[in-house]
C-alpha cells in the first residue's frame, strides 16, 4: 500500500546529520551551508522510485541544486537497497549527487521521511521550503511523468522566492524501518 510524505511544516530547519556516501565519503549539514538543498529519500527497490529515477537526474542536473539522495531503509531485509545494489540504481538513473546511507535510521527519523521518494527542498538559510511531489505521475496511473511540480519548486528556490502552496505529498514505498 502507498504511503505519503508527512508534510513537515515549512521553515523546518534542516536536521543535522552524518552519513556515509556509497565511497564512504562522510557528508554533514555543515557541507551545504549558504545554498539550497535538495533532499530525496530513495531506494532500489521501490517501484515508485524506479519510475521517476532517471528524470529526477535529468531534472537535478538540469537546474544545478546540491543534491542529496539517502537510503534509510533496512538493507537486512531489503538486501535490494544494500549500497552495491544503490550504486547500481545511480548508474542505471545516472544521478550525479551523492547516494548517503543512514544505517541507524536516526537521519531519516529526524526529516520525518515516510516514503520513497520523499522531497525535501531547503532554501538557502537550510529552511524547508517545499515538501511534495516530484509531479502527480505514479506507476500506472496514466499521467506523464513532468518533474513539474518539483521543477518549479527548485526554480522558486534558486530565485529566491517562496514555493506557492499548496504543495501535493509525495507518493510511494514506506521507509522500511527496523523493528523497535
Amino acid at each position: 500500500m502507498a504511503q505519503t510524505s508527512l508534510m513537515v511544516p515549512l521553515g523546518t530547519a534542516l536536521p543535522d546529520f552524518a552519513l556515509p556516501d556509497l565511497d564512504q565519503r562522510v557528508y554533514t549539514r555543515a557541507d551545504f551551508e549558504g545554498a539550497p538543498l535538495l533532499v530525496v529519500f530513495a531506494c532500489n527497490h521501490c517501484p515508485y522510485v524506479k519510475h521517476i529515477e532517471a528524470a529526477l537526474g535529468e531534472l537535478v542536473d538540469s537546474l544545478g541544486p546540491a543534491t542529496v539522495a539517502i537510503c534509510a531503509n533496512d538493507a537486512t531485509a531489503y538486501p535490494e537497497d544494500a549500497p552495491l545494489r544503490l550504486r547500481d540504481q545511480a548508474i542505471r538513473a545516472g544521478w550525479t549527487f551523492p547516494y548517503l546511507i543512514d544505517e541507524t535510521q536516526s537521519t531519516g527519523r529526524a526529516f520525518h521521511a515516510a516514503c520513497t521518494p520523499d522531497f525535501f527542498l531547503y532554501d538557502a538559510n537550510l529552511e524547508l521550503a517545499y515538501r511534495g511531489a516530484f509531479d502527480e505521475s505514479t506507476p500506472g496511473n496514466g499521467k506523464p511523468l513532468t518533474g513539474n511540480s518539483l521543477r518549479a519548486a527548485i526554480e522558486a528556490v534558486l530565485a529566491g522566492r517562496p514555493v506557492p502552496e499548496p504543495h501535493q505529498p509525495s507518493m510511494g514505498c514506506s521507509i522500511k524501518w527496523r523493528d523497535g
